[in-house]
């Protein structure tokens, strides 16, 4: 009897576990196609709108009237106190809930951005697009609050995958970034499915991946090790300096000049007038000719300091994009400009370096290894691992996003449960 019984029980998990793989392959593939469409439209709507501004680059001078646009656009949407990528953690932590106006309001925002010449990245705007189309998904096929958490992190797998084109790290990152030192695990088959749906179905629509290849590349020995831990633990001081510039110039912003629209103007205006002073297009957009320069050994020696003041007063004015790219163009810039310095491949240098500032703002370090996999490939693979970990150690508890929680202490096995720090 207690064998008829055990074998029930077995049976019925069993089939509960096919049960439910086959509700997420179907509905995770189903989201995959449905977002990468969407991010595949995104990422189309970009390209031209930074083909556009490439061609004339005098638009930089329309940049507060595209400004303006953007803070009209959220007022007549009643969606003043946009949260950006926070309220997508936030809706993973069941502390909040994404509206599905977020999704129109930020592809619209984003192309005015790059179109009239702000410094943004696209990836952030992106996790905003998959997570509120997902997370409606999840409403119109009535999945419970905890079955919604999955769907919304789903749509980031695949958003992130479509414009990037990095659909392993995309599968971990939405896992990953929520709770530092937990994953979420029960979102990884819908995670995997959506984001391989969703970057073949760019590739076959024609968005195609970043590559790049890194030249000179020395053997794995001492001394070549010890330069890279010391671009690492600098690239962390770059990741905190990123995060505090940003979220410091925001809250002199929303102190200062509570008007949005005075907000976005005056920032415009300093854009504008640095651009000129500095007579070059290099800090407009996301900036991935400059990365492409920086891996090839070329660059401005100062150019990741601007990037990061670009940024930020775009970003934090009330502009819309992401700030994933620009913290590539930050890392790559200074790490080639450290090769040049200490001796060692710029080229080598710019990927590492562009990696572990990633990693020191987001603070996901399974991210950081994948992204760097897709990316350059596993010649590099010793000096990513070095670079990523010395640099997750070093940059503390800071990041880029304020509903990002640390749950696991980075320097003992205990449980801390904070939210990282912005200033």
């Amino acid at each position: 009897m207690k064998k008829i019984k055990l074998y029930k029980f077995f049976m019925w998990r069993i089939i509960r576990n096919i049960g439910l793989f086959i509700k997420w392959g179907l509905f995770s593939s189903f989201t995959g196609i449905v977002v990468g469409g969407f991010s595949t439209l995104f990422a189309f709507c970009l390209k031209k709108a930074t083909n556009f501004r490439m061609a004339y680059p005098q638009m930089i001078f329309l940049l507060p009237l595209g400004g303006v646009m953007i803070v009209f656009l959220y007022s007549i949407f009643k969606y003043k106190n946009d949260k950006g990528t926070n309220l997508v953690l936030s809706t993973i932590h069941a502390k909040s809930e994404i509206p599905f106006k977020m999704a129109p309001l930020i592809f619209i925002s984003t192309i005015i951005t790059h179109l009239f010449g702000g410094s943004a990245g696209r990836e952030g705007a992106a996790l905003q697009l998959g997570g509120s189309i997902g997370n409606q998904l999840g409403r119109w096929f009535k999945f419970d609050e905890k079955d919604r958490r999955i769907v919304v992190m789903c749509g980031m797998s695949a958003a992130f995958s479509a414009i990037f084109g990095t659909p392993i790290a995309a599968s971990i990152f939405a896992m990953e970034v929520g709770s530092v030192g937990v994953m979420y695990y029960a979102a990884l088959v819908p995670c995997v499915f959506s984001s391989l749906v969703a970057s073949k179905f760019a590739i076959d629509m024609g968005i195609r991946p970043n590559v790049f290849h890194i030249m000179d590349m020395p053997g794995f020995h001492v001394i070549p090790s010890i330069k890279i831990i010391v671009l690492a633990v600098c690239c962390a001081a770059v990741s905190v300096v990123f995060c505090i510039v940003l979220h410091s110039l925001g809250d002199f912003y929303r102190e200062k000049l509570k008007n949005p629209y005075i907000r976005i103007i005056v920032s415009s205006l300093i854009i504008i007038l640095l651009t000129v002073i500095l007579h070059t297009s290099d800090y407009m957009g996301a900036g991935v000719e400059v990365i492409e320069r920086a891996i090839s050994g070329k660059v401005n020696p100062s150019a990741f300091i601007w990037k990061i003041i670009f940024t930020a007063l775009t970003l934090e004015a009330g502009f819309k994009g992401g700030e994933i790219v620009p913290s590539f163009y930050v890392g790559a810039t200074f790490g080639c400009l450290f090769g040049q310095i200490i001796g060692i491949s710029p080229s080598l240098c710019a990927a590492v370096g562009m990696i572990a500032v990633f990693c020191g703002v987001t603070n996901c370090p399974i991210t950081s290894m994948l992204i760097a996999f897709e990316l350059f490939g596993y010649d590099a693979v010793p000096y990513f691992l070095i670079a990523i970990s010395v640099s997750y150690f070093m940059s503390g508890y800071y990041g880029l996003y304020h509903a990002q929680t640390i749950v696991y202490s980075k320097y003992k096995a205990e449980y801390i449960n904070r939210k990282t720090k912005n200033l």
